[in-house]
């Protein structure tokens, strides 16, 4: 779940971090008082909202309006705007960059760190590398404060700005840890003419199976959970999610609706997104993104099936999964054949093909022989996989 801006210095607000005076101001209400100057921020959940004219400033009282009016009245990277957030124009000597996130690879928390905030990290590191310092955290000890005193020291901060910095730095690793979160950027941490430190923006992602974990967050979701990047959740998405509910085993509803005719069922880490992109790379027309995994249960799969089925212009799908040692491979299988039985239909013609090497492979690949449907063995790539289930 990834908050809008608001939402995320709500959060930091309420463990003491300094934010700059707001106000937020909602499509189709009547305008707050709001104190000029100002800088206002359109509210979508995407980054690089300056370059695409999501952030503009006001300094007269007309100029608010135009800027509100104009705001409103466009999409910003593609997002259209419902809330836009007036906040205090900062007088900034200075501005870090400070992000937590979780590294897949290593499978472990890492602090990145800039004396160059307010613009693009990858920017920075690719002109000037040495501005920018990382901390891998490490497990069960968590992130020391010499630990932090040495990336900012090798960056020329000292005295008070090193242990301020050092404080802020801990604080918000606290944060990241016990909300579970998969994100916590700070960009630009600034810092005042004044020698205030306030947090100037914010991008915040929180795990999703981590959410019954904290129910002080369902504020935030409450209002937002029926938007995917706020677009209204079609009937198919929330029946999806209504699928994946029926029980605690596994994950088969992670769903999102395209206007394809090409069903999947996909899944794997990051081969879900690589079998998805491949299969448009060789001109196949997705019906959707859904992922699987974690061993979901015959009953879970078969209705996900027999959902992607149902959706007007799809007659074939195609289940490719990575290698996988958590999910069997024949309760998959099976799930699949049951939910295209049921449905009077051939699973021979439907499963355009079915890549899924691991766990009780054997056992599967006899559930597949019986119906004549074409499976894949590791030998063939995702890649492969994709190729084959458009005709390739």
């Amino acid at each position: 779940m990834r908050l809008l801006e608001f939402q995320a210095k709500e959060v930091l607000s309420n463990y003491g971090f300094p934010i700059p005076h707001s106000v937020l101001i909602k499509r189709g209400e009547t305008i707050p008082d709001v104190k000029l100057p100002c800088v206002l921020k359109a509210q979508i959940p995407a980054g690089g909202r300056g370059k695409s004219g999501g952030i503009l400033f006001a300094n007269t009282e007309e100029e608010l309006k135009t800027h509100i009016d104009n705001l409103f009245s466009k999409r910003v990277r593609g997002f259209p705007v419902h809330y836009i957030l007036a906040e205090e124009k900062l007088n900034i000597s200075s501005e870090y960059f400070i992000s937590f996130i979780i590294d897949n690879s290593r499978r472990k928390e890492i602090l990145i760190f800039s004396d160059k905030g307010g613009v693009d990290i990858e920017e920075i590191s690719r002109t000037e590398p040495d501005r920018v310092k990382s901390v891998v955290v490490k497990p069960f000890i968590g992130l020391q404060d010499y630990e932090v005193r040495e990336i900012l020291s090798e960056l020329s901060i000292t005295g008070k700005h090193l242990l301020n910095l050092t404080g802020v730095i801990q604080k918000l690793y606290g944060v990241f840890h016990s909300l579970d979160a998969t994100i916590l950027e700070i960009n630009p941490l600034v810092e005042t003419v004044d020698g205030r430190l306030f947090i100037a923006d914010v991008h915040f992602e929180i795990e999703d199976e981590a959410l019954p974990r904290h129910p002080e967050l369902k504020k935030f979701t409450s209002g937002f959970e029926e938007y995917i990047g706020f677009r209204p959740m079609t009937e198919i998405e929330k029946k999806a999610r209504e699928i994946d509910a029926m029980d605690h085993r596994g994950v088969a509803g992670r769903f999102i609706e395209f206007d394809g005719n090409l069903g999947l069922l996909i899944g794997g880490g990051g081969a879900s997104l690589t079998v998805f992109d491949a299969i448009r790379r060789y001109g196949g027309n997705p019906a959707n993104y859904c992922e699987i995994g974690g061993n979901p249960s015959v009953k879970k799969v078969a209705e996900l099936t027999k959902l992607l089925l149902s959706k007007p212009g799809v007659e074939r799908i195609a289940v490719i999964m990575n290698v996988v040692s958590n999910t069997r491979v024949d309760l998959v299988a099976r799930g699949v054949i049951k939910g295209i039985l049921e449905l009077g239909k051939d699973p021979s013609r439907v499963i355009s093909v079915f890549r899924i090497p691991g766990a009780w492979e054997d056992e599967g690949i006899k559930i597949l022989e019986k119906y004549s449907v074409r499976y894949l063995t590791r030998e063939y790539s995702l890649d492969d996989a994709a190729k084959i289930a458009v005709g390739g």
